[in-house]
């Protein structure tokens, strides 16, 4: 899969776009989401748009896998949003988005646009990212992205970012959205480890990860979901376990700020809108700063 577009990052992009479509109850309001769609996902969103065809999708998919992958990726968006929103007004000046997929927040966060952003993907994913934008995107909100091209196992990171201009040892945020689950132990390793290094203290990494038991089948639910990224070709290959996580990340030069589950995240912002929908509690949103 590693000249291929990433099949996960559509499903997810079709998640926020399901949730754009709820209008007053949504909690991510993405306005590009499905024009990152194509084929059968882009005719779902569309139907999606009638109330009562959107809430029939989302119970569809809620049942058919239970441990709750719609819910848990608008749960922890909407988390990675805020987090991301607040080190903007502690004065990063620039946005590292590891592994962005169709992430649309360089275009659609308040403040954003004054910071320098640097999409990093994998070629091929970005090659399609980077063809949508110029369709969905006008030129004038999108002058501070830079994208670069760079998998993340096999390429050179450091070098492919000062190549596009990024500033080392400055105030920046990272984020890690539903990537290092997909990555071989050395290579989030290694990445945590540059972040460290290349950023001013005070910077904050924001990453997703799967709770290790999960990787042994050990929640509720968890072998449907594992089943339909395997089948996608894009195996999990990568948890942590949260009670060593402070430890780990201390290992690696950051202190552990925050660590969630998407169910908490659901619970923070779904729940009181009286939106009991199934989140998973193996996986997990993190901040760490940066010493």
């Amino acid at each position: 899969m590693r000249n291929e577009t990433s099949r996960s990052a559509g499903h997810v992009a079709l998640f926020r776009a399901l949730e754009t479509a709820r209008g007053h109850d949504r909690v991510v309001d993405d306005p590009y989401a499905h024009r990152f769609l194509t084929g059968s996902h882009r005719m779902v969103a569309g139907l999606a748009r009638v109330p009562a065809i959107g809430r029939r999708i989302e119970r569809y998919l809620d049942r058919r896998w239970p441990a709750g992958p719609r819910a848990s990726a608008v749960a922890r968006t909407r988390l990675i949003d805020d987090l991301t929103v607040e080190a903007l007004s502690r004065g990063a000046r620039q946005v590292v988005l590891l592994g962005a997929g169709y992430d649309s927040r360089a275009y659609r966060l308040p403040g954003i646009d004054r910071a320098q952003v640097f999409e990093v993907d994998r070629p091929a994913t970005q090659a399609t990212k980077q063809r949508l934008v110029r369709g969905a995107v006008h030129p004038s909100r999108r002058g501070h992205v830079h994208f670069v091209p760079v998998d993340l196992i096999t390429g050179d990171l450091a070098a492919e970012l000062r190549r596009a201009g990024f500033a080392a040892l400055e105030p920046t945020v990272i984020v890690w959205e539903g990537v290092t689950n997909y990555l071989t132990a050395g290579a989030v390793d290694a990445t945590m480890r540059l972040v460290a290094a290349s950023t001013a203290s005070g910077s904050s990494l924001i990453f997703t990860y799967v709770d290790r038991a999960a990787l042994d089948g050990a929640f509720a639910g968890v072998d449907a979901w594992h089943a339909v990224v395997r089948d996608s070709g894009e195996p999990w290959t990568f948890g942590l376990a949260p009670a060593q996580l402070p430890a780990y990340v201390a290992a690696r030069d950051m202190r552990l700020a925050l660590d969630l589950s998407a169910r908490d995240a659901a619970d923070r912002y779904l729940s009181p809108l009286g939106r009991h929908e199934p989140a998973a509690e193996f996986y997990r949103i993190a901040q760490a700063e940066i010493l």
